[in-house]
């Protein structure tokens, strides 16, 4: 039976395949600030980015920061989202934080971890996005494509998304996180997709172990 690598040398591997796929990611959401960046994140939960982009324009046109987006009615927030599923709840939360932003942060999106999850609709991955994407702060955020992959490769055992955070914080260095993160996930859909998967032609699965383990 075919030996795997040693679980550093495949995070070591990943890294550098991907640093050479990928030497710029730009961020896939379309946003001009943390503010709409937050927004745009809450929305893409169970949602793809390219039809949450397709949707921003639109809410953003008639309300691109917290003391407009408070004064929109929930009914007419929801009607906007709505192609992003989950519209009741989306629409409640955009209400209500915009609100606590403009109540407790001065109108302004928090840059802490703390703060941001403190805010109606805003977990861990959402905040760890906006601390990265929009602030520069490290964070590794776990989305079904890094987590999947995360266990494909051997990097993580996968029992969840904690502990596959855990995991590649641990193997990879602190200042590649905010662009790993990026680079797994246009990785995921280029090459390693959940369904219809050939390790063989992989770049990533073809090289670092048994193939066996990449079905």
């Amino acid at each position: 039976m075919e030996k795997t690598m040693p679980r550093k040398e495949r995070a070591a591997f990943v890294l550098e395949t991907l640093e050479n796929l990928y030497p710029t990611v730009p961020i896939p959401l379309d946003h001009k600030d943390p503010y709409t960046l937050l927004i745009a994140v809450l929305l893409s939960a169970q949602c793809t980015d390219e039809r949450v982009n397709k949707v921003t324009p639109y809410l953003f046109a008639i309300a691109d920061n917290p003391h407009d987006m408070s004064k929109v009615a929930v009914e007419k927030i929801q009607e906007i989202i709505r192609p992003c599923g989950l519209s009741p709840k989306k629409s409640k939360a955009i209400s209500e934080l915009s609100k606590i932003l403009i109540d407790q942060h001065e109108g302004i999106v928090p840059q802490s971890f703390e703060a941001l999850e403190a805010l109606p609709g805003v977990g861990h991955k959402t905040a760890s996005v906006v601390m990265s994407q929009a602030f520069g702060v490290p964070a590794f955020p776990i989305d079904t494509h890094i987590h999947r992959l995360a266990f494909r490769w051997c990097l993580s055992t996968g029992k969840n998304v904690e502990k596959t955070e855990f995991d590649l914080k641990k193997l990879f260095p602190i200042e590649s996180w905010n662009r790993l993160h990026l680079q797994i996930i246009f990785f995921g859909r280029e090459y390693c997709p959940a369904r219809g998967h050939i390790p063989s032609v992989c770049p990533i699965c073809s090289k670092i172990g048994r193939k066996e383990l990449f079905t």
